[in-house]
């Protein structure tokens, strides 16, 4: 292959910058741009173990005093001929080193390459490449356990479980076909049950984490809903730590949608703030509230702020009506009489009810508990949740397969329309790891990776 070369850190400033290159000319190439403090040559460098020396232009000029390490193939992230420069952190620096290894023979790495590399040398499976990008888009401590779990393996280990059972039924199958003279022993009826039984069991628990890893990923849709004036805005600012939204005592101030993001009890918040809800004055004003009430039907979260002047009914009803989890927030807490203030009164009782002041705090740490309790972290260990719809299409398409089998074997068809299910099975399961997937489908996947990694 190719050897390839890129910045692998951020186009900003900062202490460290790292140039990576991989391929089988890796050596040659960082040799003509890296001069060891030591005087041997790159190549003859301890490998993994970082050596002073001078990072050198395209005349041959030093840009850099930095460190250089070597990672000889296969023991390598990509599985090949690996070197990292860890440079000072300047733009400037990291793209001078870049054309100097241009030069020299390297040609710029595309996105997600290092990672497709080292899928396609077998270091790791699809879902650790898949942990790799999750890792890097974190927004949360659960999200980053969850995707650091997955690069040791962990949801790969549990996908091979499912896999080698029914492999083991597969192949036992059609060696009593192929080898009739031998003495292997018939597959027995109970023995397929019971595997098409546990196996099932193990896809269906693995698929009910996908919602969960929704959330990990992308947070929660959150509707902040009110009348106008009650401190929707002020609680998004409250939330996410800055003033992100105009806060004025006029009413109507915020006439379209607010968005932002904030960890809220642990749990991604993607918090929209809307237009206060009543008969608008105007057509700009009409179009907030429509906006508003659109965000209230794809939110999978909704907060509704009140704030002791009286709560609209209508806009009551139809949020209690949603079916989605809600909070009633009391606002304004630190004003005369609002400290008691309590839950709606009347027929629509709120998931969770919550007293809080913006202005002083107070109440916005249980408001976190309130969000961790309607969003729990769940039973599934860290490594082992569904975080993206390919994996979860696979599981399902490997359960559907699964049951149609069970149903087949129910109604008396032979063994070998039954494996025919559980070959579909196993494809599918493949498909997950990466055992079977066409190459359009990996370029696609490691598209959403950023040059470099």
């Amino acid at each position: 292959m190719d050897t390839i070369a890129a910045i692998s850190t951020g186009n900003t400033l900062s202490a460290i910058g790292i140039l990576r290159v991989s391929g089988e000319g890796s050596f040659a190439i960082c040799g003509k741009v890296f001069r060891a403090a030591n005087g041997r040559p790159l190549e003859e460098q301890t490998p993994r173990e970082m050596v002073l020396g001078r990072l050198l232009d395209r005349e041959g000029r030093a840009v850099d005093a930095c460190l250089a390490v070597r990672f000889p193939g296969p023991r390598s992230y990509t599985g090949e001929d690996s070197v990292e420069f860890h440079c000072h952190g300047s733009p400037v620096v990291l793209e001078e080193g870049l054309r100097a290894l241009f030069a020299a023979g390297a040609r710029q790495a595309e996105r997600g390459e290092f990672t497709k590399r080292a899928f396609l040398s077998g270091n790791i499976d699809l879902t650790q490449a898949e942990a790799v990008i999750d890792l890097i888009e974190a927004e949360t401590a659960g999200a980053a356990r969850n995707a650091v779990e997955q690069l040791d393996g962990s949801l790969r280990r549990r996908i091979e479980g499912v896999y080698g059972e029914l492999l083991n039924i597969a192949s036992q199958f059609y060696a009593v076909v192929d080898y009739p003279d031998e003495d292997i022993e018939d597959l027995r009826l109970g023995d397929i049950t019971g595997c098409l039984e546990k196996s099932v069991r193990a896809l269906e628990a693995l698929l009910a984490t996908f919602d969960r890893g929704q959330v990990l990923r992308q947070g929660v849709p959150t509707a902040i809903l009110g009348r106008p004036n009650v401190g929707k805005s002020s609680l998004l600012n409250a939330l996410v730590g800055y003033e992100r939204a105009i806060v004025t005592d006029v009413a109507g101030t915020t006439r379209d949608t607010v968005e932002e993001k904030a960890v809220v009890g642990g749990v991604l918040l993607r918090l929209i703030d809307t237009a206060g809800i009543r008969d608008a004055a105007d057509a700009v004003e009409r179009l907030g509230v429509d906006r508003a009430r659109q965000a209230m039907e794809r939110a999978a979260l909704i907060l509704l702020v009140e704030d002791g002047g009286g709560m609209d009914q209508d806009l009551l009803e139809a949020v209690a009506g949603s079916g989605k989890p809600w909070v009633c927030i009391a606002s304004k807490r630190d004003l005369p009489g609002r400290a008691q203030a309590g839950p709606p009164e009347g027929p629509f009782c709120p998931d969770a009810f919550v007293s809080l002041s913006t202005l002083t705090g107070e109440g916005l740490e249980e408001l976190e508990k309130t969000v961790a309790r309607l969003f729990p972290s769940g039973d599934a260990p860290s490594g082992q949740i569904l975080t993206n719809p390919r994996q979860a299409g696979a599981v399902t398409r490997a359960s559907q397969a699964l049951r149609r089998a069970r149903e087949a074997l129910d109604a008396g068809l032979t063994p070998d329309a039954v494996l025919t299910d559980v070959e579909s099975a196993l494809s599918a399961l493949g498909e997950l790891t990466g055992r079977t997937l066409r190459e359009d489908l990996v370029q696609n996947i490691f598209d959403r990776f950023c040059v470099g990694k």
